[in-house]
Formats: structure tokens, sequence, C-alpha cells
């Protein structure tokens, strides 16, 4: 019986550790697999009317099928909108329609959107259409759609938002004639439209900037508005918190991007929670020490860049934007495409700048001077960007020569 008594507990203690191998085996699997990976977003708009009375917008758009072995269903699509402007909206109509442009379905007559499924690594497109009418249309500044669709697949049903947003106005190049002087230069902050991430960085600069720069001019931008362009944004329902990112947002200044478990979750999942937790604790020991500020060196770049909720002007208010990315390779390229040296600045108005990225040769002490004051606002001014003439030419030039 002994015997026996020892094989049937060695037998039951190895069918709970295959079962408990086979669990956790489950759930690692379970934790690799995408869900319902299918996003929604705009390749290409167009104004195809833009009159006092009337504005026809039409956008491209594509569903994404991201995962590899499963496909997922589109049930069903709903659009609204918020228009954005300087006047009242009483007479404003809106109208939206989504148009499907499947490849094997015809779009409904009737304007419903039929069940569809998006195969495996496939696409599937879609036009959404927007007429505008109203009296007087011109204090509209901008459009955001929330284009609220639902995916169907492994996970269940998971609503899932597409932002879209559409610029209204569009001042001329030639209407920035706001210079402003200082000991080191000649500074004008330049209106643009507002910039999102259907928007080209270097092409915004060819537009608004190239018609009024002079040879020895540098062309400064904001980091902010450069990663909406790259589309480096969240909205906070996108973002779950996890049971780090609660309890570390607590022990930072209210005024912190990183106070909300929602700013704080998007720097873990972009450095990683090691990184983090050890950053908060290493960082935590230094402040005791009298050094602060070591979380931040720390943590990664990021930190230091994020902007959360309220950080830059409506409707980008609403979403956490993130810092942006290869702002080396972009200045090269904006010298390369115009001509003009460029940097990619982080200014305050606590009289902080810090400069992320530059052409080469570029004076960086005269440039930190001259956008010391933040010409560019840190309101609604929709100045982004900033061209700088110093008073003193520097002799040296980049070596990169535009093309």
């Amino acid at each position: 019986m002994t015997v026996l008594g020892e094989f049937v507990g060695h037998t039951a203690l190895l069918l709970i550790l295959i079962g408990i191998a086979a669990y956790l085996l489950i759930e690692w699997q379970y934790s690799q697999r995408p869900g319902n990976d299918l996003e929604l977003s705009a390749t290409d708009w167009n104004l195809d009317t833009y009159e006092n009375n009337h504005y026809a917008i039409s956008l491209d758009t594509v569903f994404t099928n991201r995962t590899r072995t499963l496909e997922i269903f589109i049930p069903e699509i709903k659009v609204e909108y918020q228009l954005l402007s300087g006047g009242s909206l009483a007479d404003i109509h809106v109208k939206t329609q989504f148009i499907p442009q499947h490849e094997d379905f015809p779009a409904r007559p009737d304007n419903y959107w039929f069940a569809y499924i998006v195969k495996v690594g496939k696409t599937t497109q879609a036009q959404l259409k927007v007429d505008i009418t109203g009296t007087d249309l011109s204090h509209l500044k901008s459009l955001w759609l929330q284009v609220h669709y639902i995916t169907y697949g492994p996970e269940g049903r998971i609503p899932k938002t597409a932002h879209l947003i559409i610029p209204l106005k569009f001042p001329k190049p030639e209407a920035a004639n706001n210079w402003r002087e200082n000991s080191v230069a000649k500074v004008l902050p330049v209106p643009t439209h507002l910039l999102t991430n259907l928007d080209d960085t270097v092409e915004i600069i060819k537009h608004y900037v190239k018609p009024i720069a002079q040879a020895g001019d540098i062309v400064t931008i904001g980091e902010t508005p450069v990663a909406i362009m790259q589309n480096r944004l969240r909205h906070p329902n996108t973002v779950k918190p996890g049971w780090l990112a609660k309890r570390l947002c607590y022990y930072f200044m209210p005024t912190s991007s990183l106070a909300t478990a929602c700013g704080m979750q998007t720097l873990i999942e972009i450095s990683g929670p090691w990184q983090v937790a050890s950053a908060f604790l290493i960082g935590a020991v230094a402040k005791i020490f009298g050094k602060p500020g070591m979380f931040y060196q720390l943590a990664g770049e990021q930190a230091r860049l994020i902007d959360d909720v309220t950080g830059t002007l409506p409707p980008f208010d609403q979403f956490i934007v993130l810092g942006p990315e290869h702002s080396q390779r972009l200045v090269d390229r904006i010298f390369q495409e115009t001509g003009l040296k460029a940097a990619i600045v982080d200014v305050n108005d606590l009289k902080a700048v810090k400069i992320l990225a530059a052409t080469a040769g570029t004076d960086q002490t005269m440039l930190t001077s001259a956008l010391l004051d933040n010409p560019a606002g840190n309101a609604d001014e929709q100045t982004p960007v900033v061209l700088i003439r110093p008073k003193v030419q520097p002799s040296v030039q980049p070596s990169v020569q535009p093309s």
C-alpha cells in the first residue's frame, strides 16, 4: 500500500505540474497573439470644394489587418464629428458618408455598411466624404472626425476609434510679417494651417517658409507639431494603465505629463517597465542625496518629451503626444530639399530651450539665445515654425549640400 500510495502521490503531483505547465504555455501563447489587430488610417485627403458657404472634403482611408493568421470582421461603422471654430456653429450643417471600396463588393446606394471580412495580412479601402454648408464658413478652423468601428474576431467585439483631423483655414505664406528682433537675430513666427498627421514636415517648410526665407536663415519647428505630423499621438481611450503606472504617477508633480496613469503608462510602453521602475528607484535615492532629475536621464528620452492631455492646442489637447523620432534625419532632409538649415526644438515660456536636432554647422548657442522668449508661443498662436535670421552670418557652412 505504501508503494502504491507513493506511486499515486507522484502521479498526482506529476499531473498537477503538467497541468500548471500547460496552463502557463497556453497563457503565454495567448499573450503573444495579436487579437483583433486591425486599424483604420487615412492615406490622403482633398478639399474638393472650398467656397464661402460650402466645403466638400474627401478622405481616402484603409483598414489594415496586421495579423498573420487571423481574419478580422468589420461589422459596424459610425462617424462623429466636431467642428472647431472662431464663431458660432448655429447655422452650420454637416453631412458625412463612409463609402466602402472593397474589391469584391460594391457600395450600397443606401450608405449601409455591410459586415466585411478583412483577410489575413490584407487591406480594404473606404472613402469618407464630408459636406459642410452654412452662410459663412470663414470662421471654421478645423474638423475633427471620429470614426468608430467594431472589430470582430478572436477577442470578441472590440470597439475602436480612428481620429482624423482636417484643417479648414490656410494662411498665406506672404502674410507672415511679424518680425521681432533681439540681440543675436531677427525672428519671425510663421503661421500655418493646423498641422496633422496627414502633413509632411518638409512640405510644410517648402510651402510656408521657403517663399520668405533668405540665404543664411535657419528654420526651427517645435517638437510637438513634428510628432503630430509623424502620427506619434495616442488617445487616452487606447491606453490601459497597468499596476506600475497607477502607482508611480502619484510621485510626480501635478504639472508633469507623467502625473497621470495614462501618461506614465505611455512611457512604460515605450521604455519598458524595468527601465522605468529602475529609473524611479535610482532617481528617488539620488534626490535624497541632492541630485534631482536622475529619473528623466535614466527613463529614456521620451520621459522629457511626452505631452499629456492639455499639452498642446485643440483638438490635440485631447491626446497624449509623444516626442518626435528620427529628428536628425528630418533636419538633414529639410536642408537637402530646401537649402535651409533647420532645427527641431522644445521651447517653453520658462526660458528653457532644448535643441533635439540641428543641421550640421548650426550655431546652437545663437539659436538658443534667439528662442529664449519663445516666439512660437505656448497657447493657440498656431505658429509652430519660427524663421531665424542671424545678425552675424557664420563663416563655416554645413558639409551637406542641398540637392
